[in-house]
């Protein structure tokens, strides 16, 4: 049967990695569906030396090479966002805004998204002030007083690495102690540059322009402490308390515990046949990546018996995946010698390859420079891309040091017109894709897109400016990269332009931006965090 697999995995992080892995190993054909980027959760984490068999390493080199395990195997992905189920029968339906995929199975493995705390002010402050993610909004703090709210792993792990930015880190624990393991915890509270308050609750934190106030309360005793900046000097608080499941879509389907996490067996198996879920979505003592890998090849063997089982009953087959050739050591390092000192890899060079090929219209790329380093750097990136596809063409514009806005790359059609899209800075590291996602979708066909979403894109009259600040190390930002500029590629009134802020301070301090991603919508509405295209057209419309 055509566009039949044998099982989808909703969620590319180290459980969903696994099981695609193990089931493509077995000859199953599996599609992993994630919506922002392969890794999940663990690619913020820059230091992993818990993980079996692996001295050192980072959560992102960890998940990607078991993505390439996987799809050495046969193992399909697509970054496509996931809007419904229908789990009742023999084949099972996953809709996504890229369209319906069918299948036998369902691995559920979507993770879980970081939880507020409730304090006054949390809400109104998010961006600026209040942040979820140190690896993207560190850089925001260099030198200033910094509050760490938890007591777990994150807490612990996440505010050693904010000393690398911040004056002093201040960690406030409700409990009496940190709850992760003591050789985590005891970085943080033997570091000469943080100070652990337990039992202290954050009561409230305020401010005009950042935040300059904040009043904490010590639960034993009953101290409440105030801490109001001098001279006005703004100060950040992360908030590290825990996760919530992304069950959502799932609700009244599969049974799920009181705080939304999953119900499953000893198996895995959830509430419905041929549903099973793993990784952090489960109920589970402990959440790390060695639990989530275990979930997910669990799950991928008690999925592989139900699928035969299918198999037999429907007498369906779903194609066979194709396994890539093994590479030899030898090989391998012969193929990274000779990418070295190239932008692109040999990998990346073939994947760049797929989406050029399919791309309906030449691009014409217009580079409006300065005389700082990074426009040098962004003159010898988007020639080297363009030198991979006779549809790109790079045409250099005269130099204006002294305009805000260079850097740049413009996309443009081929006698020049501007299709609306552009970059601000260096589009590279985790921007890389959600740039060439943009090509793409400016050069036509472009990725999928609902009806629905298109009329409402399409019903679009009044001009909409979008300005998408980001910064390269954040995993969060390519989502909203990504929706903001495909809208903007399907109506010519609206623009997305997109500034990598370390080089655009300008603009950091015109919208008081400490927080990324930040949209900003015609100069004057403000939101922050990762947002998907409805999300954006409700801001929008």
């Amino acid at each position: 049967m055509k566009n039949l697999y044998d099982v989808v995995v909703v969620g590319g992080g180290p459980a969903g990695l696994t099981a695609a892995l193990y089931l493509a190993r077995a000859k199953y054909r599996v599609l992993v569906l994630e919506k922002e980027q392969f890794g999940g959760q663990i690619t913020i984490t820059h230091e992993v030396v818990n993980y079996p068999g692996i001295a050192k390493t980072s959560g992102k080199a960890l998940t990607d090479t078991i993505q390439k395990q996987a799809e050495a195997f046969g193992a399909e992905f697509v970054l496509a966002e996931v809007t419904g189920f229908d789990l009742s029968g023999d084949l099972k339906t996953v809709r996504t805004n890229r369209g319906d995929y069918r299948c036998f199975g369902v691995l559920l493995a979507t993770g879980a998204h970081p939880r507020t705390v409730g304090f006054k002010g949390e809400e109104e402050h998010k961006g600026r002030g209040v942040a979820y993610c140190a690896t993207c909004d560190g850089e925001f703090f260099t030198g200033k007083e910094v509050f760490v709210v938890g007591g777990g792993y994150a807490a612990a792990e996440e505010s050693v690495f904010l000393t690398k930015f911040a004056r002093h880190v201040t960690i406030l624990i409700r409990k009496d102690d940190f709850s992760c393991a003591a050789s985590v915890a005891d970085q943080a509270k033997n570091h000469e540059r943080i100070t652990v308050l337990t039992n202290t609750v954050m009561e409230e934190v305020s401010g005009e322009n950042g935040l300059t106030y904040a009043r904490y309360k010590n639960t034993a005793t009953g101290e409440v402490t105030e801490v109001e900046s001098p001279n006005g000097e703004s100060f950040g608080v992360f908030v590290f308390a825990g996760y919530a499941p992304a069950t959502e879509l799932v609700k009244g389907t599969v049974d799920l515990n009181e705080q939304g996490y999953i119900v499953t067996d000893a198996s895995q198996k959830t509430s419905a046949d041929g549903v099973y879920a793993a990784g952090d979505v489960c109920i589970k003592p402990l959440r790390q990546v060695v639990t989530a890998t275990s979930d997910g090849a669990l799950a991928a063997t008690e999925l592989e018996k139900y699928v035969a089982s299918m198999q037999q009953k429907t007498a369906l087959r779903a194609d066979a995946p194709v396994q890539k050739p093994c590479q030899s050591t030898d090989e391998i390092g012969a193929q990274e010698t000779s990418a070295s000192g190239d932008l692109f890899t040999a990998e990346m060079r073939q994947q760049l390859d797929t989406v050029f090929a399919r791309m309906e219209s030449p691009l014409l790329l217009k580079l409006y420079l300065d005389d700082r380093p990074v426009s040098a750097e962004l003159e010898h990136f988007i020639t080297a891309l363009a030198e991979l596809s006779a549809k790109l063409t790079v045409s250099v514009m005269e130099r204006n040091a002294s305009s805000e806005s260079a850097p740049c790359v413009t996309v443009c059609k081929p006698d020049g017109t501007e299709t609306g899209l552009a970059f601000h800075g260096v589009p590279s590291g985790h921007e890389f894709t959600s740039f060439v996602l943009g090509l793409y979708n400016a050069a036509g066909p472009g990725q999928a897109i609902g009806s629905d979403t298109m009329q409402q894109i399409a019903s679009i009259t009044n001009t909409v400016n979008m300005k998408i600040l980001v910064t390269l190390s954040c995993t969060m930002c390519p989502d909203l990269v990504v929706a903001a500029q495909h809208i903007a590629a399907e109506n010519p009134r609206i623009t997305a332009h997109v500034y990598d802020i370390r080089h655009f301070e300008n603009l950091k301090e015109r919208y008081k931006v400490m927080s990324v991603p930040c949209l900003v919508i015609n100069d004057d509405e403000i939101s922050f965090g990762k947002k998907n295209m409805e999300q954006i057209l409700q801001l929008i419309l």
